[in-house]
């Protein structure tokens, strides 16, 4: 009886981390950031979920050159192209469709945000941004591809 009911624990165990593995990995994918300016590919590394910039609406400037990370605070990565950009960083999933304890990197302004991500529905994610407290910060709904 002992063994039986060590077996049916270890069972559920199993499965229940199997699902909570399979829901962490809900996030991982293609996501197209507010008015499509970008697509973000997040994909898991190292036990955290990180993002890169893998396409851009308008990937030249003006004069027809590549857009670079040019605002970037560390001088060396100033001719680093947007394309290719880690834009999330550090993601761990918390439960119940939320990760957070990551960043976001605003290529525009060269700043790094606290950032925390919410799974509205099974293509919509809630990207929010934010300076000490999540109070103040910006939110973007992000779409899956």
């Amino acid at each position: 009886m002992k063994r039986c009911l060590f077996w049916l624990i270890f069972l559920l165990l199993v499965i229940g981390g199997r699902a909570m593995a399979e829901e962490a990995d809900a996030i991982v994918g293609e996501w197209y950031t507010e008015e499509n300016k970008a697509l973000v590919e997040i994909y898991k590394a190292d036990g955290v979920y990180n993002g890169k910039i893998v396409w851009l609406k308008e990937p030249k400037k003006d004069d027809g050159s590549e857009k670079l990370d040019t605002n970037n605070p560390d001088e060396s990565k100033r001719d680093n192209p947007i394309i290719g950009l880690n834009l999330v960083n550090g993601f761990v999933y918390q439960g119940k469709g939320k990760w957070g304890d990551g960043t976001i990197y605003d290529p525009d302004n060269g700043k790094t945000y606290s950032c925390k991500m919410q799974l509205k529905e099974e293509n919509s994610l809630k990207v929010r941004g934010f300076i000490g407290v999540s109070l103040i910060g910006r939110t973007q709904m992000w779409v899956r591809k």
